[in-house]
C-alpha cells in the first residue's frame, strides 16, 4: 500500500508505516529523489529502533480527513513510547514538513536521539554526494540538491559509511563532504519524563542548482524556510484542502446519505485527481510510480492521452474546467505528432516517455473527449481553438481505416488498450467510430462560426460526407469481422478471439452498436460466464494473468455497471459499483486490480482511470436516483 500527497510541484508517497518511499519535485511524475529513507529513535542505551518497522511497533494511520495530510501514529510498546509523525507539502512553500511528537507514555525517563538515514538516487552521469553546511544536511548532485534540516541544532551528523554504525543508533564522522549518497543526520530530542512530550519539525527541501547556487545562495533559503511558521503552514494547507473538496463537490455528495466509504472515495478522487495533474501543462499521471526498475511492467507514472481522457470527463462532472481545458489545450497541442497521431504515453509535462508502440484509440479518443467537454459548457470557442488538431488527428484516423479496410498494410500496427496485441481490435475500431461522430459534431458546431469563411465551410462539408459514409464502412467491418458464429458473439480480436471487457466500449461509451441487440446480449452472456470471478468482480480478458492473478478490475466492474444502466437493468449496476466500492483501500483509494483473497486493491494502488470511472458511474447512478 502506498499514500501519497503533495502540492503540484513537490509529491511525496508513503508506505502503511509512514516511511517515506518516493519524493518527486517538478512534478508528480518527474523527477524522484529518494531511494531509501529511514527514520529511528535510539532510546536510552538501545540500539536504533526503526520506525517503521519494529517488532515492537503498532501503528495507526490516516489521512486528515478531506485533506492531503498523512498522519501516522506509531507506538512502540517495549519503551511505551508514542510517536505521532504528521507528514505534508505546504500549499505555497516546496518542501516535506515531517513533524514528529513525540510523547513518553511509560514510568521512566526516555532520553532520546532521532536519527535519518537518506540514501538519494545516483548514476554515473550525476554523482550524488554529501555535503554537511550550516546545520543542514545536502545531498548534492550536478543538477538538484536535497536538504535535510531542522530550527534544532543537530547532535551529530555522518557523510560515508553510514550504514555501518546507524544501526547502533550513533553516527558521526570527520567528514564535512564526501563523495556518497549516503548520508545521516541526528537530533538530541533530551531526555522526557514521563508523561512529557516533545516535537521537531524536520524539513525535506529539494533545490534546483540553476535556481539557487549551492554554494551562495542556498544558504539563505535554508534560514528563510527555518523562519516558516509551521503551525500557520499546517493550518493553511488543511484550510485549502478542505475548502478544495467543497468547491469541487459538484454532486453534492457531502451532504446526501449516501455510503461514507462512497463518499470517502469520492473525496479521495478529488483530492488525488489534483495531486496527479500538471499544473503547467495539464497533462494526468496514470498513478504514482510504483516500479522504477522495471521488474512486473513497463512503469506507471505517466500520462496516457486514452486514460486521461477518462479522467477529464471524471472532472467535467466535478467541474474541474481550467485543468480539463489546460490538458486540451496545452498538453494535447504540445503532445500531437506532425501525422496527427499521439504516441503511447508521455510524461506529464508533454516530454515523450519510453513508449514500445503506439495504440490509435488513443488518438480517436481525443477528439471525443474535446467534444465531452464541449457539451458541458457550450463553447464554441474552445471547439475553434482545437479544430486543426482534431482534423489532423480524423486524416491520421482515416488513414489508419483505410489501412486496415483496403488491407493495404502500409502503416504500423496499433497495440490494443491493454498494450498487449499488436494489430486490429474491435475497441479500437470503435473508438475511432465515436471520433468520426464526435468530429460531426464538432464541425456543425464551428460552422456556425465560419459561416464567413466559405472556403472552410466547403471543406467541412466535404470532410462531413467523407466521415458519414467512414461511419459506415467501419460499423459494417466490425460487423462482419468480430462475430465469432462459434461462440455467437463479439470476440476483441480475429487472432485470439477472446472475450474482452473492452468489447462494451462499442456500446457505452462508444454507441456503435445497441445494448438491447440480440448479439450484444449474447456477448453479454459469455461475458458473465467467462469474465466473472468467484468474488463478483470482471477480469479484462479470457485467461488475464497479469501481475500473477485472474483479479478483477475496478474498471471492468464500472464499464459492467455502464453497461446494465444503459439496459436498465439497476440493481445489477449497483451490484457492479458495490464491489469496486467495497474493495477500495481504508482511505478511499482504488486500485487497478481487486485481489480475490482479500477483496482490497492490488498493484496500483489510486490509479486515475479507476477513479475517473468511478465517478462517471456515481453521477450515472445518483441521476437515476438510485444511491
Amino acid at each position: 500500500m502506498m499514500e501519497s500527497f503533495g502540492n503540484g510541484k513537490v509529491t511525496a508517497t508513503f508506505s502503511k508505516t509512514g516511511e517515506l518511499l518516493r519524493l518527486f519535485y517538478g512534478s508528480s511524475d518527474y523527477k524522484q529523489f529518494i531511494e531509501q529513507f529511514e527514520v529511528g529513535v535510539k532510546i536510552n542505551d538501545s540500539a536504533m529502533i526503526y520506525l517503521h518497522n519494529d517488532i515492537n511497533n503498532l501503528y495507526n494511520q490516516k489521512y486528515i480527513k478531506d485533506t492531503n495530510i498523512l498522519q501516522t501514529e506509531i507506538l512502540n510498546t517495549y519503551f511505551n513510547l508514542q510517536i505521532i509523525q504528521t507528514d505534508f507539502v505546504p500549499i505555497k512553500e516546496n518542501i516535506l514538513v515531517k513533524n514528529y511528537r513525540l510523547i513518553n507514555q511509560s514510568n521512566r525517563n526516555l532520553a532520546i536521539n532521532l536519527l535519518i538515514y537518506s540514501k538519494v538516487l545516483t548514476n554515473i552521469n550525476n554523482d550524488t554526494c554529501g555535503f554537511f553546511k550550516d546545520d543542514c544536511l545536502i545531498q548534492y548532485n550536478h543538477d538538484y540538491s536535497l536538504c535535510i534540516f531542522s530550527k534544532e541544532k543537530p547532535l551529530s551528523y555522518q557523510i560515508n559509511n553510514v550504514q555501518a554504525n546507524i544501526m547502533e543508533g550513533v553516527i558521526g564522522g570527520k567528514d564535512y563532504i564526501g563523495m556518497s549518497p549516503d548520508s545521516g543526520i541526528s537530533y538530541d530530542l533530551q531526555t522526557i519524563e514521563p508523561g512529557e512530550e516533545v516535537n521537531l519539525n524536520v524539513y525535506v527541501y529539494v533545490n534546483d542548482n540553476k535556481e539557487k547556487c549551492l554554494l551562495n545562495d542556498l544558504d539563505n533559503e535554508i534560514n528563510r524556510i527555518r523562519k516558516i511558521d509551521i503551525k500557520t503552514e499546517f493550518d493553511e494547507t488543511d484550510k485549502y484542502w478542505k475548502k478544495y473538496v467543497k468547491d469541487y463537490d459538484k454532486l453534492n455528495i457531502e451532504k446526501s446519505d449516501i455510503n461514507e466509504k462512497i463518499k470517502k472515495i469520492y473525496k479521495r478522487s478529488i483530492l488525488l485527481f489534483s495531486l496527479l495533474t500538471n499544473k503547467e501543462t495539464g497533462g494526468i499521471s496514470a498513478g504514482m510510480e510504483v516500479d522504477e526498475d522495471k521488474t512486473k511492467c513497463g512503469r506507471y507514472s505517466y500520462c496516457w492521452t486514452r486514460d486521461a481522457v477518462f479522467v477529464t470527463r471524471a472532472m467535467d462532472i466535478l467541474g474541474m474546467k481550467t485543468e480539463v481545458e489546460k490538458f486540451y489545450n496545452i498538453f494535447c497541442k504540445k503532445t500531437q505528432s506532425k501525422t496527427g497521431r499521439w504516441q503511447q504515453r508521455f510524461y506529464t509535462d508533454g516530454r515523450l516517455a519510453p513508449c514500445w508502440g503506439y495504440q490509435i484509440d488513443e488518438t480517436a479518443s481525443v477528439i471525443i473527449g474535446i467534444y465531452d467537454h464541449f457539451k458541458k459548457y457550450k463553447d464554441k470557442t474552445f471547439l475553434k481553438n482545437n479544430l486543426k488538431m482534431c482534423e489532423n488527428a480524423i486524416s491520421y484516423l482515416q488513414k489508419y481505416v483505410d489501412d486496415v479496410l483496403l488491407e493495404k498494410n502500409q502503416l504500423l500496427p496499433s497495440y490494443d488498450l491493454w498494450e498487449e496485441f499488436e494489430g486490429v481490435t474491435l475497441y479500437s475500431m470503435a473508438s475511432i467510430f465515436a471520433s468520426y461522430h464526435a468530429m460531426l459534431k464538432i464541425y456543425k458546431n464551428v460552422k456556425t462560426i465560419l459561416e464567413n469563411n466559405r472556403l472552410k465551410v466547403e471543406a467541412i462539408n466535404k470532410k462531413t460526407q467523407s466521415l458519414e459514409q467512414g461511419m459506415i464502412d467501419i460499423k459494417e467491418y466490425c460487423l462482419n469481422t468480430f462475430f465469432d458464429d462459434t461462440k455467437k458473439s463479439y470476440v476483441r480480436n480475429v487472432k485470439d478471439k477472446k472475450l474482452d471487457i473492452s468489447i462494451l466500449g462499442a456500446i457505452t461509451p462508444f454507441e456503435m452498436f445497441l445494448p438491447k441487440e440480440k448479439n450484444i446480449q449474447n456477448t453479454i452472456e459469455r461475458i458473465n460466464m467467462t469474465l466473472r470471478t468467484y468474488t463478483g468482480g470482471y477480469v479484462r480478458y479470457e485467461e488475464d494473468r497479469y501481475m500473477g492473478g485472474y483479479n478483477p478490475w475496478p474498471i471492468a466492474n464500472l464499464w459492467m455497471a455502464c453497461y446494465n444502466l444503459e439496459m436498465g437493468e439497476n440493481k445489477k449496476a449497483l451490484e457492479n459499483f458495490e464491489f469496486v466500492t467495497n474493495s477500495s483501500s481504508d482511505y478511499g483509494f482504488l486500485g487497478e486490480q481487486v485481489s480475490n483473497e482479500s477483496m482490497k486493491p492490488a498493484w496500483v494502488i489510486g490509479l486515475t482511470w479507476s477513479h475517473a470511472m468511478y465517478i462517471i458511474v456515481l453521477e450515472k447512478l445518483k441521476k437515476k436516483g438510485l444511491i
